[in-house]
């Protein structure tokens, strides 16, 4: 995968904050001088040739219901639904000027960067701002003429990379923590359950999607499961006889109402943990199956 951006001309290049004051989130420019914008693009580069160079060119898609390591290289499409936030950012023109937005370093939860190269195209990079608060709360101190001294002004340390870059078509993520904070993916898959819903009872006609629904709209990770089956290619093939077949090899138990199966609220999770590929059954010694719960999701043919 490419990066739709050339670092070597690099013509503009824009610092920012974003806040959050309890209620609401906005994000704010703020001046920096040309010996820092320099360091906020040699931060970008090397965010992305950590991608490529400890993860590889050819990433997997982010999956909300996967579980990833610290640092793993995903993309995201721009125009996915849980990349609003993202989009919003990427695209915002004519953000306000603040020198004043660093006053209160609490409500920072995250910095970025807009950079615009010669031809006129833009990424975008973000880092959430826990190293970047934390030295606040930290007693610095630095060498003068012969002597060591306490820093008395506010210090601002940046880190050597960024949680995630954006480009025109994708968002290239090396923290998948990172973009599901900044991102506020669980608040975005949460909102996002009734049109997931409406998508999948389309796919799945012969599931019941009402409790199912009910029981997402109020658990997190429920919902993300739902986000992670709308976004499988082949959902709309699973076979009905099938499904119950490995509901009830799992232990998920499920009805038949007015012909089509349901679940009752303590069964819907290992209900999506069957249909998101999570659940599955071995038998390895003869006449004693056994049954698993896969952390991580991946097909064989995409490990590399």
């Amino acid at each position: 995968m490419t990066l739709d951006f050339d670092f070597d001309q690099v013509k503009i290049i824009e610092f920012g904050v974003g806040l959050d004051n309890g209620e609401q989130q906005s994000f704010w420019y703020v001046p920096v001088d040309d010996a820092v914008q320099t360091v906020l693009r040699d931060m970008a580069m090397e965010t992305w040739h950590a991608m490529q160079e400890d993860f590889g060119s050819d990433p997997l898609r982010y999956e909300p219901s996967e579980r990833y390591a610290s640092q793993e290289y995903v993309y995201l499409p721009l125009a996915d639904d849980l990349a609003k936030q993202m989009r919003q950012l990427y695209e915002a023109n004519n953000l306000p000027t603040n020198s004043g937005a660093i006053s209160n370093p609490a409500a920072i939860y995250c910095y970025f960067v807009h950079m615009t190269d010669q031809r006129g195209r833009r990424v975008t990079a973000l880092r959430r701002a826990t190293q970047f608060k934390g030295v606040l709360r930290s007693r610095l101190i630095r060498f003068v003429t012969d002597a060591l001294q306490l820093i008395e002004d506010r210090v601002f340390k940046l880190d050597s990379n960024f949680d995630l870059l954006i480009d025109s078509q994708q968002v290239h993520i090396l923290r998948p923590s990172g973009f599901e904070f900044a991102g506020m993916l669980q608040e975005a898959v949460v909102a996002a359950v009734p049109q997931i819903v409406k998508a999948l009872q389309h796919a799945l006609p012969f599931v019941d999607f009402a409790s199912i629904q009910d029981y997402a709209s109020k658990h997190p990770r429920a919902a993300r499961y739902l986000a992670s089956i709308r976004s499988q290619q082949n959902v709309k093939n699973v076979d009905k006889r099938a499904l119950k077949r490995l509901c009830t090899a799992t232990g998920v138990q499920t009805r038949d109402s007015k012909g089509k199966i349901s679940v009752e609220d303590s069964q819907v999770v290992g209900f999506l943990e069957v249909l998101d590929r999570r659940r599955y059954e071995v038998e390895l010694v003869k006449d004693s199956p056994e049954r698993f719960k896969a952390a991580s999701r991946r097909r064989l043919d995409e490990v590399k």
